[in-house]
């Protein structure tokens, strides 16, 4: 932890997404809608499986579980930062797989999802291993490939997760080409458009891995502001120091410290 923090000099927040799952989660099928949620008129709903869901270590979406208190925190953090400064695109990386930044990034959306004025809209922009749809469980019919092609509309390849104010844009397989797509001004198009249609929607990116290609350096730019996933223990400091050579010029609002170990907590 004081090695980590010695390289970024940024806020660090830890989370353990190894805790064991909340045993009284409730179904998600059928859940009231509350004010301020997206229109469905349009979007896919497809209901998720909480035993799916457990195994693959998503804990938000059942927003009365303590194990949801570090994503909570983090999302507090990062909202206060994004208002602050007009922001409403996010971004999520790491300096290499096995991360974890794929299941913060799904449980920083549920949480902010949770919250009551803000919707959360996900998108699954790691083109060479997209993984947000499979841990979900989500039948992609559509998804971003077809979308990217000119197969598909929008409308058509958003779902809805059955959770209030909560929205995901998932990508079904690999795509080729990934580095000159994400670079393009189709791609630019969509950001923009993903980011204006609502005002209080707050938009997260999944993106590969920093150091894996030139995938995330590329499309960085792009993007308001971005989180950087460590997985502890697994990053050494030459691949930080990399990570902070490539975000030198980019909004980077923190630093997650992933696969901590759980730290005894009290009220006081």
């Amino acid at each position: 932890m004081d090695r980590i923090t010695s390289v970024f000099g940024k806020n660090i927040h830890q989370v353990n997404p190894d805790a064991a799952p909340a045993a009284d989660a409730p179904p998600l099928a059928g859940q009231p809608e509350v004010p301020g949620q997206f229109d469905y008129v349009q979007t896919r709903v497809v209901p998720l499986r909480a035993e799916h869901l457990e195994r693959h270590r998503i804990v938000a979406y059942n927003k009365n579980s303590n194990l949801s208190t570090s994503f909570d925190l983090l999302r507090t953090q990062v909202l206060q930062t994004m208002e602050e400064n007009g922001w409403r695109t996010l971004a999520i990386t790491s300096p290499t797989p096995e991360a974890g930044k794929t299941v913060l990034a799904i449980n920083l959306a549920m949480s902010i999802a949770h919250h009551t004025t803000k919707t959360a809209l996900l998108v699954d922009f790691d083109l060479r291993r997209p993984r947000v749809g499979a841990s979900l469980g989500l039948s992609m019919e559509k998804s971003l490939n077809e979308l990217l092609s000119n197969k598909a509309g929008l409308e058509e390849v958003m779902v809805n997760p059955t959770l209030p104010r909560f929205v995901v844009l998932p990508t079904r397989e690999p795509i080729p080409l990934s580095t000159e797509l994400l670079s393009s001004p189709k791609v630019s198009n969509l950001i923009s458009e993903l980011r204006e249609r609502y005002d209080s929607r707050i938009c997260i990116f999944d993106l590969p891995p920093l150091l894996s290609s030139d995938d995330a350096i590329n499309v960085l730019p792009k993007f308001d502001c971005v989180l950087l996933v460590v997985a502890n223990g697994a990053n050494n400091k030459k691949e930080i120091e990399d990570c902070m050579y490539h975000l030198a010029t980019a909004n980077l609002i923190g630093t997650v410290l992933n696969k901590a170990g759980p730290q005894p907590r009290s009220y006081y």
